[in-house]
């Protein structure tokens, strides 16, 4: 039976930007054996640029994962370098839960010494300060830089090609050449579609967040590992119907 993998997108997308977020993910690098589906959260935040969109996103990413392992999933993918969600996730299931922030700076000190994130907007630099606090990496991030352009998170980098592929490669080698990096790593899932432009012309490896997180949840199912439940042990009193059952009454 084929392993079902739940990549859950933490804004209330259509299908096209659904799609646009699924196609991070070519066919040909999903192993045979593996089931992966995009599923945009029922509410939410707009475009994460404040504390308060953090707070809306961690809230109905967990809700979309919630049911998850009784939906029939093996795993679930958060798509956003935020892993708005995860923890509590991890709480609430058995079945692994992935980020792709935490999973790719890990990569990044795995693969160097020092890395740079390399962002859309200032606006977004809360979300990474959360990660990194939680995570206890600043000593080895050399800098986090933006390239001072309000991200579409629906049509993505489409249309804007070349202007924001430009303006990433200037920052990326910026953060190379004056902050040290030696590593870069893309701030968004949402900036995948400049992944192949930029790897062909930086000198240090690229991470491409949403991509990277899944390869490693594929290679963990094979392994048959979780996560920690004494890290992430369950409530002893859910409320998920409680407060989400009211959620629903209330939106209706």
């Amino acid at each position: 039976m084929n392993k079902r993998v739940k990549v859950i997108v933490p804004l209330p997308l259509d299908k096209k930007g659904v799609e646009n977020r699924r196609a991070q993910l070519p066919e040909a690098l999903i192993r045979p054996g593996f089931e992966v589906e995009f599923v945009a959260v029922k509410s939410g935040a707009a475009l994460g640029d404040s504390y308060y969109d953090a707070m809306l996103m961690d809230m109905f990413v967990f809700e979309a994962g919630l049911k998850a392992e009784q939906e029939g999933y093996d795993a679930v993918c958060i798509d956003t370098v935020s892993d708005s969600g995860m923890y509590a996730l991890r709480s609430r299931l058995s079945i692994p839960v992935f980020g792709p922030g935490q999973i790719s700076f890990h990569l990044a000190g795995i693969l160097g010494q020092r890395f740079s994130i390399i962002m859309m907007w200032e606006r977004w630099f809360h979300l990474y300060k959360k990660a990194l606090n939680e995570y206890g990496l600043w000593n080895q991030v050399a800098s986090i830089r933006h390239i001072d352009t309000r991200p579409d998170v629906s049509e993505l980098l489409a249309g804007k090609e070349e202007i924001s592929f430009e303006k990433l490669e200037r920052e990326s080698l910026k953060a190379i050449e004056e902050d040290g990096a030696d590593v870069i790593v893309l701030g968004s899932t949402t900036m995948h579609q400049s992944y192949d432009y930029l790897k062909e012309r930086l000198p240090v490896p690229v991470i491409n967040p949403g991509l990277v997180a899944y390869k490693l949840c594929e290679t963990l199912l094979e392994l048959n590992l979780s996560h920690s439940k004494k890290a992430f042990p369950p409530p002893e009193v859910p409320k998920d119907d409680e407060v989400f059952g009211r959620l629903a009454a209330t939106e209706g």
